[in-house]
């Protein structure tokens, strides 16, 4: 099967699970797509469970201005062929939190190169690679992982950022708190 006929699989099954109430209530929001279904996440990843990994598929389903394709995509691509270049492409087309959320936790936790994405990001990207850099840090954090570079580089960042809307100021607020309790845990361990 060629990457036409699975998108067009991948679509058959976006209509089957349309939930027109909820699309309609995205569209009233000011979600910026072409084409909204409605399905929910839960969903989205039963759909992603019928297909296989493939970066080419990710990638045409990325490009499409359909909010599922593009959720579908961070889902079906594979975390070791999601390079720094192919996540700055990405993030050019990124338009809403929900995306950066996603991929935050499906596809960028993911990656070797999680560390430095999230670092370029915070400090040269737009608000919503800040937000999904600050997701994703979080994440790693909770993962037990060593993101004592990451915090000097977020610290800075934190600082600058007043203005920082809702979705932003969450992330922030959620890695400020889990680098707090890293280093509270920390503590506890070397008083022991």
């Amino acid at each position: 099967m060629n990457i036409k006929e699975v998108e067009l699989d991948i679509k058959k099954e976006l209509r089957a699970s349309m939930n027109g109430v909820l699309s309609a209530r995205m569209r009233e929001a000011g979600m910026p797509f072409k084409l909204i279904f409605g399905v929910e996440l839960p969903r989205l990843q039963n759909i992603a469970g019928e297909f296989p990994l493939d970066f080419d598929l990710a990638n045409q389903l990325w490009q499409e201005n359909i909010r599922e394709t593009k959720l579908l995509a961070i889902m079906l691509m594979p975390p070791e062929d999601f390079t720094s270049e192919i996540a700055n492409t990405w993030a050019e087309k990124m338009v809403t939190a929900e995306e950066a959320q996603v991929l935050a936790m499906m596809l960028l936790s993911k990656t070797k190169q999680a560390k430095e994405i999230c670092k370029a990001w915070i400090e040269k990207g737009n608000t919503l690679q800040a937000n999904c850099a600050c997701l994703c840090l979080r994440h790693l954090l909770m993962q037990g992982e060593d993101l004592r570079a990451e915090e000097q580089v977020f610290n800075r960042y934190k600082e600058k950022v007043q203005d920082a809307n809702l979705h932003l100021r969450k992330a922030i607020q959620a890695l400020t708190e889990a680098f707090n309790a890293k280093k509270e845990t920390q503590n506890v361990e070397d008083t022991k």
